[in-house]
């Protein structure tokens, strides 16, 4: 999708501290980026910073482009360009900016916001994880092709995005999120207090009895591969937590939603220590107040890093099953069944790629 289209979306990385602004055509970058201070914490200056990088950008391509497309951090009315409300990274933006109108009056341009983790899947669903799984089903002889994505990035949150039969599903409110679920250990608790990096670093000090020990993710990630001095034990749990709280809000999102799931971010390069507890939540077992036992998600779940697992999600189960009445037969797979893998494109390149997508499926009315 637009990997051959000669039109040029200009495009912005908004982060708390610097902005990086650049340009993409068909799916490729083609300037070179330009890096500000964002001063979030200044409004007016802030959006001075936001006119200066476009204008740097626009001014290197030569060409004019098509349209401006970026994720911006939330709460947000996405549609109409108004980011406001609790922004921890933005606080010049707490009550109520209207950046797409703005930057639209500036350089004469459609503008397209969205949230991060929604052009994140989107991405994945173009260019990433969709593609790649239907594709290596193709070639495993199955007939079998999916259309809907759910995307997260895990981070300095629990990012959430849905893809569903090649749109991007924003919901009525721009409000399509799960980090709001139920913690499983905690009911009056935000799941994303469990997934996300400051829910590693808290595990990791209460197991360790190192409240103040100052590691990020990653230092934690050394210290569970043994690399690094620390308390193993309490970093492989930290990240055993993590993947139960991250599993049980995805067995909620995946049993609603029933697509394959992508996730990435930094802390994705954990999964060896997450994965097990994750699907462990997706594999569970339910029950009736009969007593009846039942799969929690009604799809069966296959891990799609693990090459036998793969295999056996993409084996061919047809049957044929006679047709009451009649002389005939029909085939049928009569297993439900679903996916998770890890981004091989990267959370960045999914996200600027959905910008670019989504700009211009957003021009061509799509």
């Amino acid at each position: 999708m637009y990997s051959n289209d000669d039109r040029v979306v200009a495009t912005l990385d908004a982060g708390g501290t610097n902005f990086v602004f650049g340009a993409m055509q068909g799916q490729r970058a083609v300037v070179e980026p330009v890096t500000l201070p964002s001063n979030a914490h200044d409004l007016g200056l802030c959006l001075a910073t936001l006119e200066e990088g476009f204008r740097g950008v626009i001014g290197r391509l030569g060409v004019r482009p098509a349209a401006i497309s970026f994720a911006f951090p939330g709460p947000a009315d996405y549609p109409a360009g108004i980011i406001g409300g609790y922004l921890p990274n933005f606080p010049s933006f707490r009550d109520g900016v209207a950046l797409g109108p703005f930057l639209t009056e500036r350089f004469g341009l459609p503008v397209f916001i969205n949230n991060d983790a929604d052009l994140y899947a989107y991405g994945e669903a173009i260019a990433g994880a969709l593609p790649d799984i239907n594709a290596r089903l193709r070639s495993a002889g199955s007939d079998k092709q999916y259309r809907n994505l759910l995307g997260y990035t895990w981070g300095t949150g629990f990012g959430f995005g849905l893809v569903s039969g090649g749109r991007l599903h924003r919901g009525d409110n721009s409000c399509v999120e799960t980090f709001s679920l139920r913690h499983p250990d905690f009911p009056d608790v935000i799941v994303e207090e469990g997934v996300a990096a400051r829910a590693l670093r808290r595990v990791y000090g209460e197991l360790s009895g190192e409240a103040g020990h100052g590691l990020e993710p990653y230092d934690i990630y050394r210290v569970a591969r043994g690399e690094s001095p620390g308390d193993r034990g309490a970093a492989l749990e930290a990240f055993a937590r993590f993947g139960r709280a991250a599993g049980d809000a995805i067995a909620t999102a995946a049993s609603l939603l029933d697509g394959l799931i992508v996730i990435g971010g930094g802390i994705a390069g954990a999964r060896e220590f997450i994965m097990p507890s994750l699907l462990g939540q997706m594999r569970g077992r339910m029950r009736t107040l009969r007593g009846e036992s039942l799969d929690r998600v009604q799809m069966k779940v296959y891990d799609l890093d693990d090459a036998q697992e793969f295999s056996r999600f993409a084996a061919v189960r047809t049957r044929e099953i006679a047709v009451y009445g009649t002389g005939r037969t029909v085939t049928y797979d009569p297993e439900k069944r679903i996916g998770i893998t890890t981004s091989k494109i990267g959370a960045s390149t999914a996200i600027a790629v959905g910008a670019y997508c989504f700009a211009l499926a957003s021009l061509d009315g799509r």
